[in-house]
């Protein structure tokens, strides 16, 4: 019942959509064209879903199948909203014309023609973009730096930088080269610490079979500390028992042991410097909205008291709001990523920065700031869903340290 309502208005929106072409040219090619892509975007969805399966891995391929159907779908509901309003404009129009006389049918045609032409126009844009964002913009990897001042950051650790990634997602790439470029980048920042937030792979732990080796030449002085993001779990995988997801999950958790990365599970590392020291606090994913809840802050706190300087590495940024941000504890800078900025916004410095994702996350892409205490959320490093990414780029963070100076 559910594919028989959106098929059909799929094929709404279809026939509505194709008014604006047929308005414009009368060639006989192009109807045909328009529909036989409109006919094959609709099957390979229907294919790859019914394939897909409840519970089964969403692969590359089926990635793409739905990134194809988005880049071809939504410049059709632009058009559709353009000629429904067109439409709406033609009935009162034509009232009024014939009421005073005139002659209507000149002017209707002309005026079709020319909301057409906008519409078209208009919908090349998203049609553009997000086959840009398929193409290109999925690798188009950003460097963001910013630098934090602390009254109580330990002297020994003014300058200190950190490089922060998220949401590798592994089992989407598709073009180890651009991978490679980014890892290099990563590595090119010459950061004290590497700190991963999160989301290594889609859902099985073989995702990273092809990177692992790459992925392990990642290196800083004092290391590379890392935490589970709620896809690591395989929590979205139909599988044949439960020994089998917590094998699955076992192997992870191997794989990042063998990359030389330091996994925290609800647990602390000191880094030391001069007989001075900073905490990385590690939580496992906690998050609102239906999303796992495996972290123990209190039982990742053991051993440090609240007034130690600490990084908390915490996947889902609600999980700051709910319990973080103004905890007794004092955590002076949490970092986390998970939502990819929907991998879909506009951002200006200085003058705009707006994606959907904000409508469910209060805080979703870069620093925010509340009683004293930051957080950074990662805009992702991988992508998910649709294969592409449109203004909201792959981002690496790297954040340095300051200790205020005290006011004169």
């Amino acid at each position: 019942m559910r594919w028989f309502i959106f098929i059909a208005i799929y094929i709404l929106v279809d026939i509505y959509a194709f008014q604006a072409i047929r308005t414009l040219t009368k060639n006989p090619w192009i109807y045909s064209i328009y529909v036989f892509l409109s006919l094959a975007v609709l099957a390979a969805l229907i294919y790859q879903v019914s394939t897909l399966g409840a519970g089964k891995v969403l692969d590359i391929k089926s990635m793409y199948v739905f990134g194809i159907f988005l880049t071809v779908f939504v410049p059709k509901l632009l058009i559709v909203v353009f000629m429904f309003g067109e439409d709406i404009a033609r009935f009162f129009v034509g009232i009024f014309m014939k009421v005073a006389g005139s002659d209507e049918a000149q002017f209707m045609a002309s005026r079709r023609k020319f909301v057409s032409t906008i519409a078209l126009g208009i919908a090349a844009i998203p049609f553009a973009s997000l086959l840009y964002g398929m193409i290109q913009g999925k690798y188009n990897y950003k460097v963001l730096k910013y630098s934090l001042e602390f009254d109580d950051l330990p002297e020994e650790f003014d300058g200190f930088t950190l490089t922060q990634l998220s949401d590798v997602h592994s089992g989407s790439f598709d073009n180890r080269e651009k991978v490679e470029y980014a890892v290099n980048l990563i590595n090119e920042q010459q950061s004290d610490v590497i700190l991963f937030t999160g989301d290594l792979v889609n859902n099985l732990a073989e995702e990273m079979d092809d990177w692992k080796q790459l992925f392990s030449s990642l290196k800083a002085p004092n290391g590379v500390f890392s935490i589970l993001g709620n896809h690591d779990y395989g929590d979205y995988v139909k599988w044949d028992s439960a020994a089998a997801q917590a094998e699955n999950l076992r192997k992870l958790k191997n794989i990042q042991n063998e990359m030389g990365w330091n996994l925290l599970l609800n647990e602390n590392r000191f880094i030391e410097k001069n007989g001075q020291k900073i905490a990385v606090v590690g939580v496992e994913n906690w998050g609102l909205n239906g999303f796992k809840q495996a972290g123990d802050i209190n039982k990742a706190c053991e051993g440090i008291s609240n007034s130690d300087f600490k990084i908390l590495l915490s996947h889902d940024p609600s999980h700051w709001q709910a319990q973080v941000k103004d905890s007794p504890r004092n955590f002076q800078l949490t970092l986390s990523g998970h939502t990819h900025g929907m991998q879909f916004g506009i951002e200006i410095p200085g003058i705009i920065k707006w994606s959907p994702i904000k409508y469910r996350y209060k805080n979703w892409a870069g620093i925010y700031e509340e009683f004293g205490r930051y957080i950074n959320v990662n805009r992702g490093f991988g992508f998910l869903g649709y294969p592409g990414r449109i203004g909201i780029w792959p981002e690496i963070t790297v954040i340095k340290l300051k200790r205020k100076k005290p006011q004169t």
